[in-house]
């Protein structure tokens, strides 16, 4: 899909099929998974290529910053998918040509929709291509704050469940247990998405405020707002390290809870053994039926054997209680 935002573009779809050229205000181009007839468009209005899926998904960084024939190409690893529960990174290639920005990808991460909206409606957003693009990373860096808060949250919500102060509240059924972990190894997964994607805006940042096309007389401002942008990405990293190394904690003292849990059972499994021990060993002396056996003809040998009995399974439980074992 080909979509044109400027001035005097709303955004609406285009068929390349049935455009000869780009409109002449456009300041960005959005190509959302694009057809080879869309690339072919807009690589003749711009003269310059457009990157492919494989360029987008390049490992090297610097195969994903470069500049070539003048013009400025960057891929941004951005989060998407926190909403539907599966948050992942996907590669959104940037080409800044002249006065016009073009963005390429295959997917629609939620900052991205939501400045795509605010374009249509405000055109002081799009009036140039470095607006567009540093609005664009603004978005999208605000968004990873907000992933950020939303897993310090859940993460102050686990310390809580894990760090009980109630004694009795620490001791989780294993249902919940298990759910505990589960969200534990979720917050993980997200906040591993997210500083991979802090990192990325940090590269991609360096590398755009170093090229000569943001050191010219007009783009101080734009340069300044890209500064603090900069900054906040790196700070967005280091929280995010912060982040995980407290999961890491929870993490350690959630398998301690388990155990202590699990040492807890097999310590009464324990004592239990040794309390009835010596009573199943006299009942299994007194079982053998032997001809002379004297206790068998003995009066008083029943009681006594049950008196010992019970006198075998007190004592071990007296001293295990005596040294605090119970």
């Amino acid at each position: 899909m080909l979509r044109t935002y400027g001035p005097t573009c709303d955004g609406e779809l285009a068929d390349a099929s049935h455009l000869s050229a780009l409109p002449e205000g456009a300041t960005w181009i959005d190509l959302e998974e694009p057809t080879r007839a869309e690339e072919q468009l807009v690589e003749r209005a711009l003269g310059i290529a457009i990157p492919t899926r494989d360029d987008l998904v390049e490992i090297e960084p610097s195969s994903r910053l470069y500049e070539k024939d003048g013009a400025l190409y960057m891929t941004l690893a951005t989060l998407r998918g926190v909403e539907e529960g599966q948050p992942t990174v996907e590669p959104i290639g940037f080409v800044v040509a002249g006065n016009r920005l073009v963005t390429v990808r295959y997917a629609t991460p939620k900052p991205v929709r939501i400045f795509a909206q605010h374009a249509r409606h405000e055109t002081a957003l799009v009036s140039n291509a470095l607006t567009v693009l540093e609005r664009l990373l603004d978005a999208i860096i605000d968004r990873l704050a907000d992933e950020l808060e939303a897993v310090a949250a859940e993460i102050e919500a686990i310390s809580l469940c894990v760090f009980a102060k109630d004694l009795d509240e620490r001791r989780i059924p294993a249902r919940q247990l298990t759910a505990l972990l589960t969200r534990i190894g979720r917050s993980q997964s997200l906040l591993t998405r997210i500083r991979e994607t802090a990192v990325s805006a940090t590269r991609f940042l360096n590398f755009l405020l170093g090229t000569e096309r943001l050191h010219q007389p007009d783009c101080n401002g734009t340069r300044d707002h890209l500064i603090s942008l900069q900054t906040d990405a790196a700070a967005l990293t280091e929280h995010s390290a912060f982040l995980a190394n407290n999961l890491s904690f929870l993490l350690d003292a959630a398998l301690g809870l388990i155990s202590v849990e699990q040492n807890a059972a097999m310590k009464l499994f324990s004592w239990a053994a040794l309390v009835f021990l010596p009573p199943t060993l006299i009942a299994g002396i007194y079982g053998m039926n032997f001809t002379h056996m004297p206790e068998l003809d003995w009066l008083y040998g029943y009681p006594a054997a049950l008196t010992l009995i019970a006198i075998s399974a007190v004592v071990p439980l007296w001293v295990l209680k005596k040294r605090g074992w119970i």
